[in-house]
C-alpha cells in the first residue's frame, strides 16, 4: 500500500497543515470522488428513473452501475438487495420500524450500541415488544457465552454493531448470525464502523440486514446503504412512501414496487451515489484486507508509546489488533473535551471527544466520555508521531 501516493489524492491532506484523526466520524474525500460529483453537476444534472431523455438515462445508468459495484464490493451477486439510504441510521431505522414484530417478542442488542441502533428500539416497545441487552466486558470485549445465553426462543430479532465506534472491537458476526438463526431470529447489523475498515462479505456473514454509511468510506455525505436478503426485504415495511416506491396508484389502491425501489422514496442523492461509485473503486483498488492491516500497524505505534504514559488510560482493549482503527483514551485530571481542544490548538491534531453517541456504554462504566483518535488510509507515521508528541506536551503541562 503506497501511502504517499494515497495522501497525494486528498486535497485536504495536500493543502492542510493539520492532522485529521476523526475518521470514525467521517473520512476525507479523494480527488476521484470529487471529480465524479462535479462531472454529474456539469454534464448530466438530471433525475434518474423517471424521464427518458439522454441526461436522465445517463443518471439511471450511473446509479445502476453504482449499485452493481456495491454488490460486488460486499460479496453479493444480487444488486437488488442493496437499498440506497442517506446513512446507516436510516437503514437501521427502516429495519427496526419495518419488521413484523408483536407483543411479547424480544429484540436483543449489545450494551455497546451507538444511538443509531439504540434509540429507535424504544419506539417499538410501544407495541409491547421487549428489549434485552447482552453484556460485554468492562473494556467492551465480546463474550460469546453471554450472547448465547441471551438468545432465547422469545428473541425474534438481534440488532448489533459489527465494530464499536468507541472501542474498535469487532464482533464475530458470522457466528452470531448462526446462533440467531438457530433460535429463529433475524439479525440486523450496524456496519457503519466496520464497512470502511475491514472486508465485509454478506454471503459469508449470512446476515438478514446490514446498514452502512458511505461518508465514512471516502464517499460523499448523504449516502448510505441497507442490504437485505431478498425474502427479508420483501417482508420489510418501508420507512417512507411516495414517488419511486410504487408501480401504480389509483384513488383507492396502491401497488408497491419491489425492492430496492420500494425503500427509495423521492429523488435520490444522485451526485452522492455517483461519487460513491468512485469511492468504491478507490477502496477496491487498495483492498480492504490491506486497509485493516495498515490501520493495525498504526495502532501498534500508538500502543508502544502509550505504555510509557501512565497518565493515559485506554477505553477499550489494550491489544492494538483488537481495536482496528480506533484509539479511545482519557488523560488523568483532564476532561475529554479539554484534551481535544488542546490537541487542535497546540498541535493541529483533530480528534473527537465526548460519549460518541454511545451514551449507555459510558454511563454503565462511570465514564464521562473519552478522546477518540481514529486513523484511515491517508494517515501516515508522521501523523501518529505528531499526535503522540502533542499528547506528551498536554500531559506535561496540564495533567495532574
Amino acid at each position: 500500500m503506497d501511502v504517499s501516493k494515497i495522501r497525494a489524492d486528498f486535497p485536504t491532506v495536500r493543502k492542510g497543515s493539520s492532522v485529521y484523526l476523526d475518521n470514525a466520524c467521517q473520512s476525507l474525500k479523494p480527488d476521484q470522488v470529487i471529480r465524479k460529483m462535479v462531472e454529474y453537476y456539469e454534464e448530466y444534472p438530471s433525475c434518474g428513473g423517471r424521464s427518458v431523455h439522454s441526461m436522465a438515462t445517463r443518471v439511471s445508468t450511473e446509479v445502476d452501475e453504482t449499485r452493481e459495484k456495491m454488490a460486488r464490493f460486499f460479496g453479493s451477486d444480487d444488486p437488488r438487495c442493496f437499498v440506497f439510504t442517506k446513512n446507516a441510521t436510516e437503514g437501521l431505522n427502516t429495519v427496526a420500524l419495518g419488521l413484523d414484530l408483536g407483543s411479547g417478542d424480544v429484540v436483543l442488542t449489545s450494551d455497546t450500541e451507538h444511538n443509531s441502533n439504540h434509540v429507535q428500539w424504544f419506539r417499538v416497545q410501544e407495541r409491547g415488544i421487549k428489549r434485552r441487552f447482552f453484556r460485554t466486558s468492562e473494556r467492551g470485549e465480546f463474550d460469546i457465552e453471554a450472547y448465547k445465553e441471551a438468545v432465547t426462543r422469545d428473541v425474534k430479532a438481534v440488532s448489533v454493531t459489527q465494530t464499536s465506534n468507541v472501542t474498535g472491537v469487532t464482533y464475530p458476526i458470522k457466528e452470531m448470525a448462526e446462533i440467531a438463526h438457530d433460535a429463529g431470529a433475524v439479525i440486523s447489523v450496524d456496519g457503519a464502523q466496520a464497512a470502511p475498515h475491514i472486508h465485509v462479505d454478506m454471503i459469508d456473514l449470512d446476515v438478514d440486514f446490514y446498514s452502512a454509511s458511505m461518508h465514512k468510506m471516502l464517499a460523499p455525505t448523504g449516502v448510505g446503504m441497507l442490504y437485505g436478503k431478498e425474502e427479508a426485504l420483501k417482508s420489510l415495511r418501508p420507512l417512507m412512501y411516495g414517488g419511486g416506491t410504487v408501480g401504480l396508484t389509483t384513488y383507492d389502491s396502491v401497488k408497491t414496487s419491489p425492492a430496492p425501489e420500494k425503500f427509495e422514496a423521492g429523488l435520490l442523492n444522485y451526485s452522492g451515489i455517483i461519487g460513491t461509485s468512485a469511492a468504491l473503486d478507490y477502496l477496491s483498488d487498495i483492498g480492504m484486507k490491506e486497509v485493516e492491516a495498515y490501520e493495525i500497524s498504526l495502532q501498534r505505534i500508538i500502543q508502544e508509546a502509550i505504555e510509557e504514559m501512565p497518565e493515559v488510560s485506554v477505553v477499550g482493549p489494550e491489544d492494538p489488533a483488537s481495536r482496528g482503527g480506533i484509539f479511545s483514551f482519557n488523560v488523568k485530571g483532564l476532561s475529554s473535551h479539554d484534551v481535544a481542544v488542546m490537541m487542535d490548538s497546540i498541535g493541529g491534531v483533530m480528534v473527537r471527544s465526548g460519549m460518541h453517541c454511545a451514551h449507555p456504554f459510558f454511563e454503565s462504566r462511570n465514564l464521562e466520555g473519552s478522546v477518540r483518535a481514529s486513523v484511515y488510509i491517508y494517515n501516515d507515521r508522521g501523523d501518529i508521531e505528531r499526535f503522540l508528541s502533542t499528547l506528551r506536551k498536554i500531559i506535561k503541562a496540564f495533567s495532574k
